[in-house]
């Protein structure tokens, strides 16, 4: 391949994606390293930090043979917390973002000492399972022998920029993430707090996603049969990365990724806060955001496939005929707990109408649906918290078949642009390492393939079905709360 070319690479749940993109876009090969996600208790999700670095090195080396590879990009999966020590060795497997839900004493701590209302003003968010410090405290409170010997915090993207270029830095938007440790008003470390909840952590300096990070290193070269000297961008977290690829980072913007969780960045040109939300500073500077995230979606759809077997275009086409509404089936798509803007770790999974007539097609429709009700919950909250959506860009390997986002659209009321590459982060990750080599515009380089647009008979029938949604959460909180008590797995 003797076209210049970049790298992105990104670290997921379930899985670390690589593209090898040309200058102008053109998609030149991709790959695929699949990993699971370790649970050593109810509401803990962890992964072993080291695989991270294991997986971008094949990868590399397998992409980029006989490649003109001129500059890499990496974003991952966040906020998560990986402790290492002064030697860069974790002290202990990385904590995952929201589905993790170990941190809630230490929420409630931190909300007593320092204020909820304090928090949200400085950090932009309320904590929850979301955040990064908590989970930091929970180390520090529950594991204080590894904490001791822990010296630096790293998420997926920027443990890949460590390796690559020997830097240690962050970007401001996973910053943004670590409440309640920075302040979104000062774009910086809030030194009190974190000296309290993170003390004898060296916080990395900040800096704005895409920009240089350094160069690959001659020991990152050998390691990954990249050329030792190409420039690295700095990382941020996949869903930023994600927003970045289709174009969804100018305000009003607002980004749906479908995925293993549904994710949702609304760009505003200023800082907001509300309750249920989270308010971050965005992936390029002078933009924040309202986001949301749902603990399951696609993880659900997964759940069905592997209960009752059958390839996913199978089970779309039975879920197609099943019709609006799931032949009478509703369901509450809380199965990890939930994130925005329920906040509650110990919301469960519930299905309503269950009889002996229903398929697995039902079952696999009420899924897609309840994704499509917890979407509209989340706009609707970024509405009332002064968030203008004018438009709204759908990514995602869950945007394939057209299913999915048809329902979403009918639930909402709402288009949805999909553009031509929906290959995610990884690809966000490309542009910005090609926009360190060289001119690139994302609307040249992914256009619009096709608007998705809501049909008025569905609308209808669905504002129906929505308005009963949203009762069945407060009507089952309770039992779910006293059987979530009763779980061990």
């Amino acid at each position: 391949m003797s076209v210049p070319v970049v790298l992105g690479v990104d670290i997921g749940t379930s899985s670390s994606k690589g593209v090898l993109v040309g200058l102008d876009g053109t998609l030149m090969r991709s790959a695929v390293r699949e990993h699971a996600v370790d649970c050593p208790g109810p509401g803990r999700f962890e992964m072993d930090g080291r695989l991270w670095w294991e997986e971008f090195r094949e990868l590399a080396r397998e992409l980029g043979q006989d490649a003109e590879v001129v500059a890499v990009g990496v974003s991952g999966m966040g906020p998560c917390v990986l402790l290492a020590d002064s030697n860069d060795l974790p002290v202990r497997p990385a904590i995952l973002y929201g589905v993790d839900t170990r941190s809630t004493a230490q929420i409630a701590r931190l909300e007593r000492e320092l204020g909820a209302e304090e928090i949200r003003s400085r950090g932009g968010s309320d904590l929850s399972s979301q955040a990064a410090g908590a989970k930091i405290a929970w180390v520090a409170d529950e594991e204080p022998e590894l904490y001791s010997k822990a010296r630096r915090l790293y998420m997926p993207s920027s443990w890949l920029v460590r390796r690559l270029t020997g830097a240690y830095v962050l970007d401001h938007h996973s910053a943004s993430q670590c409440t309640p440790l920075y302040d979104v008003g000062r774009l910086d470390w809030h030194r009190p707090w974190a000296d309290t909840i993170a003390p004898g952590i060296e916080l990395p300096p900040l800096r704005w996603p895409g920009e240089p990070a350094g160069t690959l290193t001659r020991q990152a070269a050998r390691e990954t049969d990249l050329p030792e000297g190409i420039p690295v961008i700095i990382g941020t977290v996949d869903a930023w990365a994600e927003a970045l690829s289709v174009g969804a980072h100018h305000p009003g913007d607002l980004m749906l990724m479908y995925g293993t969780t549904m994710f949702l960045v609304h760009t505003t040109p200023e800082h907001r806060t509300w309750p249920g939300l989270w308010g971050t500073v965005g992936a390029l500077p002078g933009t924040y955001n309202l986001a949301g995230g749902m603990a399951t979606s696609g993880a659900i759809t997964a759940w069905l496939r592997d209960l009752f077997g059958g390839a996913y275009q199978e089970l779309l086409q039975e879920a197609d005929a099943s019709g609006i509404g799931a032949n009478g089936l509703l369901m509450l798509p809380y199965f990890a707990g939930e994130r925005t803007p329920v906040m509650d770790p110990q919301a469960r999974g519930v299905i309503a109408g269950l009889t002996l007539s229903h398929t697995r097609g039902d079952l696999y429709r009420a899924a897609l649906e309840a994704t499509g009700f917890a979407v509209r919950h989340n706009i609707e909250t970024m509405r009332a918290a002064g968030g203008d959506i004018r438009r709204i860009v759908a990514v995602g390997g869950g945007t394939q078949g057209g299913l999915w986002t048809q329902i979403v659209s009918d639930i909402t009321g709402t288009p949805q642009e999909v553009r031509a590459t929906s290959i995610g982060a990884s690809y966000g990750s490309a542009f910005l390492a090609a926009r360190l080599v060289g001119e690139a515009s994302i609307d040249t380089w992914n256009p619009v393939r096709h608007l998705v647009t809501p049909r008025p008979d569905a609308v209808t029938q669905y504002d129906q079905l929505y308005r009963l949604y949203r009762q069945l959460y407060p009507s089952t909180a309770g039992i779910a709360h006293a059987l979530a008590g009763r779980q061990h797995r």
